[in-house]
């Protein structure tokens, strides 16, 4: 039921850090280093004490505690799927919006995404109580058991309703943020290979989130109403504050003049101009900017995802533990393809992932004609097993095509900022996600498609796939290498020109 390339906002879709501490071109003591090893390093195993799971390794990757934060993290942006369903459904019952308007309104989701780089100066040059990390990881979960709270109790508007969940969005982006400076920094002088593992271990969690949630989405809404499960997600986010004990952290001692700037002395504005500097000199070179100009149009192409979930809910009266049921399918799916590609991927060039995996991707989302037209009965298949089975097929195919991206993204990265344009990175890329949903929103509107009508739902359905395609023709921008993590240059190919 999703489109082949959509990624999921919450979480996905999409990830995303923030800046080192460095200022000025000036490196710091990194307040991530750990005090037992000295270096943050993913695979690093030599025993020592002061990594309380020191030698477990899931997806390859070192346990430590800063590990398990990460992958905390990440697994909440995976639990607050929870209230994904109740939102479609508060909007569409409650509020009585059509399609293109719960589209619009679903869009606020991606408006904190496209800041990302903000976020990352404010935790670089502004320690909250001497710390970078810990601290805005504990404020980013408060403010996610407020909007969430906001919405269980008060909100009876859209406009309510799209202010809170700009402000869970908001929680969920900012923790994004700094977590991911982690596994970017240690992507660096890693092998392809190994940045692949690191991003795996990341979505696997946040799959592994979803997992945990989904069939449980449905059924609430079901049993105990919207409200009930807005109330509930209130109190994830606070687990996200929890494990911000875990970051190994040192303290940030400023001087009694300047008790929030770093210990160069410069200002919040000269820093964040030298950032913003370092940044542009750094885009503007075309092994950055031209696989960012790709990654933005392939994600840019209209969706259909809100006209849809009207027309299995009031065309084919789909309930809501029903469609937690296709989430639990989807979740199950994308950890599915997080080991694909973690297990077969990684290792094959990046056109030919994106090639391979568009077409096919576009093809199968064809199958959605077949449930909009009734085909599917005609060959005996309901349209609950027809609707599992493509969720299943296309989310599989559309996670796997997604990890790429991430590691592109890291490996395009040069030392010494490698957060701060990742973060642009991704920004540019989640631009590209609202674009698509506003475009789609656009066609839906066009289309006469609203909450009863649904004349015209196949044309758009075989448009939003089509238009899928569209930046295939580009594909020369991106890097033309094989991550061949066996090749002795392979080390060095992440932060080199393409």
């Amino acid at each position: 039921m999703s489109q082949p390339v959509s990624i999921p906002t919450t979480g996905s879709d999409l990830d995303d850090p923030t800046l080192p501490c460095s200022n000025n071109g000036v490196e710091e003591e990194d307040p991530l280093i750990s005090p037992v090893d000295g270096e943050l390093s993913s695979d690093s195993n030599n025993g020592d004490s002061g990594y309380w799971l020191s030698g477990v390794k899931f997806f390859g990757v070192d346990l430590t505690p800063d590990n398990v934060a990460v992958a905390m993290v990440y697994f909440v942006q995976g639990v607050l799927e929870l209230a994904k369903l109740a939102v479609s459904f508060y909007l569409k019952d409650d509020l009585h919006l059509d399609p293109a308007e719960s589209a619009v309104i679903s869009g606020f989701a991606a408006l904190p995404w496209l800041i990302k780089p903000l976020y990352g100066f404010i935790s670089d040059s502004v320690p909250l109580f001497g710390y970078r990390r810990r601290s805005y990881l504990i404020l980013s979960g408060l403010l996610g058991a407020f909007s969430w709270s906001f919405m269980a109790i008060l909100v009876n508007s859209k406009y309510g309703a799209a202010m809170c969940i700009l402000l869970g969005s908001l929680s969920v982006a900012f923790s994004d943020v700094v977590v991911d400076s982690m596994v970017v920094e240690r992507a660096r002088g890693e092998s392809p290979s190994m940045s692949g593992s690191l991003q795996s271990l990341c979505w696997g969690s946040s799959a592994f989130g979803g997992i945990v949630s989904s069939y449980f989405s449905g059924s609430l809404v079901d049993s105990y109403g919207v409200r009930f499960v807005f109330g509930v997600t209130a109190l994830l986010p606070l687990m996200t504050a929890a494990v911000a004990v875990l970051v190994e952290e040192k303290r940030v001692y400023a001087s009694l003049n300047e008790p929030n700037l770093p210990k160069t002395g410069l200002s919040f504005l000269e820093t964040s101009k030298q950032h913003i500097f370092n940044i542009w000199t750094a885009i503007r070179q075309p092994n950055i900017y031209l696989p960012t100009l790709f990654l933005f149009l392939w994600q840019a192409t209209p969706q259909s995802d809100s006209a849809m979930f009207f027309f299995v809910t009031n065309k084919l009266g789909f309930t809501a533990e029903f469609l937690g049921r296709v989430k639990l399918v989807t979740s199950v799916a994308s950890l599915i393809g997080v080991g694909l590609y973690n297990g077969f991927l990684k290792n094959v060039a990046l056109r030919k992932i994106f090639l391979i995996m568009s077409i096919v991707g576009s093809a199968l989302g064809m199958t959605q004609v077949l449930l909009i037209t009734g085909l599917n009965r005609k060959f005996g298949i309901s349209d609950g097993w027809f609707t599992i089975g493509d969720s299943l097929i296309i989310t599989v195919l559309g996670q796997a095509s997604f990890m790429p991206v991430l590691v592109l993204a890291a490996r395009l990265c040069p030392e010494g900022m490698e957060a701060t344009l990742f973060a642009t990175l991704m920004s540019v890329f989640n631009g590209g996600n609202l674009l698509g949903g506003l475009i789609g929103a656009a066609l839906t509107q066009l289309f006469g498609i609203t909450k009863d009508t649904f004349n015209n739902l196949t044309t758009l359905v075989i448009i939003c796939n089509l238009s899928s395609l569209l930046p295939l023709p580009l594909l020369g921008l991106l890097p033309e290498e094989t991550p061949d993590p066996t090749s002795k240059h392979s080390s060095d190919v992440e932060m080199k020109p393409i």
